[in-house]
């Protein structure tokens, strides 16, 4: 991404909250309890189900918009209180214990933001998705990673931060492996 492209922070909300508690004290003011508690459950399910095809018709009854042949891992958790703000688009696949995040609460306010993982995309195992983030098409997500900025599409990022992969093809000669003979 370059410094003229929009940030997620440019895609969340921002929901001011009163008083002196931090915003997670208020979340009953977000969302009504009895709704996170049905998403909970559903979400339990999504988890430790090894049928993909259930975990994405428990997505979409969540609101969740799911593509086709989507792959959701064990573990891999959607947002449990705004998961209609969740897009996996077709062939897109989930890893193993993987989060995707569609609000922060904050002190003084909490964010919604919606997250959109393109076609063809990956996210590795136990990587964490922030609210607002855009994983584009054939973007893939390294293992691990916590990911607070757009991919665009194709991209490899890693990290905490997660930040673009290198090009392979760059290594200096001193990189690559020499024959012996």
């Amino acid at each position: 991404m370059t410094d003229g492209d929009p940030s997620r922070h440019d895609r969340v909300q921002r929901h001011p909250t009163p008083g002196t508690a931090n915003s997670l004290g208020h979340w009953t003011s977000a969302r009504h309890p009895l709704r996170v508690a049905i998403n909970y459950v559903v979400v339990w399910l999504i988890r430790i189900s090894p049928s993909l095809r259930l975990k994405r018709w428990l997505m979409r009854r969540l609101g969740v918009t799911v593509g086709n042949g989507v792959s959701w891992g064990l573990e891999a958790t959607p947002d449990v209180f705004w998961p209609e703000l969740i897009t996996v688009e077709d062939h897109a696949i989930v890893g193993y214990d993987a989060t995707i995040l569609c609000h922060e609460f904050l002190q003084d306010e909490y964010r919604t933001g919606e997250v959109v993982v393109g076609e063809r995309a990956m996210i590795g195992a136990g990587a964490i998705i922030l609210p607002g983030v855009e994983i584009g098409a054939g973007a893939s997500v390294a293992a691990n990673s916590l990911v607070t900025r757009d991919v665009p599409p194709g991209e490899t990022v890693a990290g905490v931060p997660a930040t673009q992969m290198g090009d392979s093809s760059s290594a200096s000669d001193d990189d690559t492996p020499h024959s012996v003979e």
